[in-house]
Formats: C-alpha cells, structure tokens, sequence
C-alpha cells in the first residue's frame, strides 16, 4: 500500500500537511480529496518551484486550497541549514537534509551544496482540524514531531513517516517510541499483511548505505511507516484491510 492510497482511504475532510513535498507526487493527490485544505512544505529552492509548476500543471493555478511554504518543520522557529549532496555533479535532492550534512561522505565523487532555509513549528500556526500527515525528511521526523506535539495531540492525525536509520541512526527506535508516548500505533505494511514497529528486523528489513555514492539496501527495504491513534486504530485497520 503506498502513501497516496493510505491517504485516500483514510480521508476526513479537513487540513491535511505535507512534509517534504518535493515536486507534489503526494500534494497532488491529497490536493483533490473532497473538501480537504493541503499545507505543503518544501524547504529545497528548485524543488519548491517545480511543486508550485506541478500544481499549475494540474490545476491551471495554485489552488486556493493548497498553501505552499517554502519552508522546513521543526521544533523551534527560525533558520535552519539543509544539506543536499551532489554525485558525480548531479544533485541529490531527495536526500537533502536538516538533520544531517554528508561532510563524512565527501569524496572525487560527492560534493555539498548548502542553503540556509527557514523553518517553522506546526504547533504555531494552531490548527484545530489536521486531519492526516506525511513526512518525508530525511532524518529530521523527530524534531518535526516534537515541534506537532501539541497538534497530534489535539486533531488526532493519521501519519505515514519514511523512516531511515542511513539518514539518522535510531531513529527506527526513537520516532515510533515518541508517537506511542502520545497514543499512536506505528506499524508498516509488508506483503499486504500489516505489522507494528517492534516487529521490524532493522539487520534484514532497513539496511542501506548512508553514502549517495553507494547503492545498497536491503530485500525488503521497508522505511514508509504508518501511525494511526490507538483509540481508533482498530477501526482503522479493518477499512485499511477490506480495502487490500
């Protein structure tokens, strides 16, 4: 089950927010679910453009519904420096990071490219109708959810996070640990079976080389997470399973 159709299934009108929203592969989508409002973030300059070309693409303007911010998500408001590595004079821009900056993976092969963006706290801007969530940040999920706290808290979101020990060592362990301190199940999605996070087998399931240089992962490779809130999570799961 990929993001899109979790997000689809699982639908509450209602705001919606996309962390990392890259070139709007998922903005788009959640765009058109029925009465739903979409804050998109993308904190990476180029990548920002083509998500605001996307949406015109696909709605002849920026809708009015879909708020772009070129901007990061974090736990404290201000600037931030996001790291995007560059292989063989080719930009890697979907493994541009706050949380890390790849100066250990410099090399003939691998430059760094810098660029000092802003950054925000979902808690700040007090939404009272947040319906579902994705994350796609390279590393920084935690400080992203701990910037949320008080919105999950509150709205009750449903979540998919890509999580990635190449990006962020322990952060398989610390992400899913912080959402069950605020009432989440976490689990991930693996031959149409569904599996909580403590099921996961880091050794055979989230091996991959942190170095853009070098391709290696895992078979399976399973790094899209799904959170839903333990109150309603059995319900949840049925919809998601007479849907498989």
């Amino acid at each position: 089950m990929d993001e899109t159709r979790f997000h689809t299934l699982l639908h509450r009108p209602g705001t919606l927010v996309d962390v990392g929203a890259h070139d709007g592969l998922i903005t788009i989508p959640l765009a058109r679910l029925p009465r739903s409002r979409v804050i998109a973030f993308e904190p990476l300059p180029p990548a920002f453009a083509r998500l605001q070309a996307a949406l015109r693409g696909a709605f002849g303007a920026v809708p009015p519904h879909v708020d772009c911010r070129a901007a990061a998500l974090g736990d404290s408001a201000g600037e931030i420096m996001l790291a995007m590595p560059v292989l063989d004079g080719v930009a890697q821009e979907q493994w541009a990071s706050t949380a890390k900056d790849y100066a250990a993976h410099l090399s003939a092969r691998v430059s760094v490219e810098r660029f000092a963006v802003p950054v925000e706290r979902l808690d700040d801007l007090g939404l009272a109708d947040l319906t579902a969530m994705k994350v796609d940040a390279e590393g920084a999920e935690y400080e992203i959810l701990r910037g949320a706290r008080e919105t999950l808290l509150r709205c009750r979101p449903v979540m998919t996070l890509e999580i990635e020990e190449r990006h962020r060592e322990g952060s398989t362990w610390a992400v899913p640990a912080y959402l069950d301190a605020l009432g989440y199940e976490v689990l991930f999605e693996l031959g149409g079976e569904w599996f909580p996070v403590a099921s996961l087998d880091r050794a055979t399931m989230q091996r991959a080389s942190p170095d853009p240089s070098v391709f290696e992962a895992s078979d399976p490779y399973v790094f899209v997470f799904y959170a839903l809130p333990r109150e309603i999570a059995p319900a949840l799961l049925a919809r998601l399973g007479a849907a498989a």
